[in-house]
């Protein structure tokens, strides 16, 4: 069977498992809706059932744009040195939740 790319994946999968991280430490769905709202611009997370990751990724409203704001590593890959933009959208949102999940403030997390 092959490998299904993660861009690949209904939106609601993923989105699950985010908000699953974020819960292991404490956080709330609605601190990963706040996140992902800030960072892509979406207003209502639930019009996004039935996408894919790569569809909401790739259209998003508004990328916010302090989002070169965001560095570190996720996974060990620098974010700030990833060239895809699909990719790199992937990581912010990654690194944000990594953040949200480690205990830093909202306000921390949102730039």
């Amino acid at each position: 069977m092959a490998r299904q790319s993660v861009f690949e994946m209904p939106f609601e999968k993923v989105y699950q498992c985010l908000v699953q991280k974020a819960e292991r430490k404490g956080r709330t769905q609605a601190d990963v809706d706040r996140v992902i709202k800030w960072l892509t611009g979406y207003e209502d997370i639930g019009i996004l059932n039935g996408r894919t990751y790569g569809d909401f990724l790739s259209s998003a409203p508004e990328w916010n744009p302090k989002s070169d704001l965001i560095t570190g590593s996720v996974c060990g890959i620098r974010v700030e040195e990833v060239t895809d933009p699909l990719t790199k959208r992937m990581r912010q949102l990654d690194k944000l939740i990594d953040e949200l999940a480690k205990g830093k403030t909202i306000e921390k997390v949102l730039r």
